[in-house]
């Protein structure tokens, strides 16, 4: 019988992640924490040497606004820069780590004088890239591309798999959605459902946030990044089998 594993991530990343897990022999099941709603800005590159991503929603909120892809990019790690790619950015080099690492890429590749960088981004932020960068000379434009909105409620199909037993793992990559899934489970009455439920987190932080909910196991990815969880989610699936 396939495992069953829950994702947590917006829906059109949880698809994707759908995808990847079904190549596996898994049972994905995407119930999103947030959803990503677009705003009205246009990005201005008035002056900009390049652009900074430090997520793929940034990415896709940015080649939906634009229909230029030949600016530099600089993302986070590979999961933003192949999501990058993918939608048709020509020059895309990944940091392959966290907004620090994408600060120390941006350093050593880039001149001060040569302009401002681009940010797109979300309504909440995730890391201080500014601040980082700034101690460097650098000057940051933040454009707020579009917004993160917390779920308010579980659904249906998934209250009923999780009281049914029906969900061996469950995938968290932020604590803001790892926050909202303790908070919907509880309000749904279905905290006991997690007992025997593996949570497989991104990162320390991540785990911290679902440590209220009587999980099974709590496993964390070696590096913050989405391969890694994946990995780490590969790892976790070879037990359970030679369990059975």
């Amino acid at each position: 019988m396939p495992l069953s594993v829950l994702i947590t991530r917006p829906a059109e990343d949880g698809e994707m992640l759908a995808e990847i897990l079904r190549g596996r022999g898994m049972e994905p099941m995407v119930e999103p924490m947030m959803n990503i709603v677009p705003t009205d800005a246009v990005p201005d590159f008035a002056g900009v040497q390049a652009v900074l991503l430090t997520s793929a929603n940034g990415a896709r909120a940015l080649a939906d606004k634009i229909a230029e892809r030949d600016m530099p990019v600089f993302a986070v790690g590979d999961a933003t820069a192949r999501t990058a790619r993918e939608l048709g950015f020509s020059t895309v080099e990944s940091a392959d780590g966290d907004v620090a690492a994408l600060a120390d890429l941006v350093r050593d590749r880039l001149d001060p004088a040569a302009g401002t960088l681009l940010h797109p981004a979300g309504s909440d932020l995730a890391g201080d890239l500014a601040g980082a960068l700034d101690k460097y000379g650098f000057s940051v434009r933040r454009m707020v591309l579009y917004e993160a909105r917390l779920a308010v409620e579980m659904s249906e199909a998934t209250c009923r798999l999780l009281g049914e037993g029906a969900v061996d793992a469950t995938l968290f990559f932020s604590p803001r959605t790892a926050q909202t899934f303790v908070i919907l489970v509880t309000q749904a009455g279905l905290p006991s459902a997690c007992a025997d439920i593996d949570a497989v987190c991104l990162s320390t932080a991540v785990a911290e946030a679902v440590q209220d909910l009587p999980w099974r196991s709590v496993r964390v990815a070696e590096k913050p990044e989405t391969d890694a969880l994946i990995a780490e989610l590969d790892a976790w699936a070879s037990q359970m089998h030679a369990g059975c």
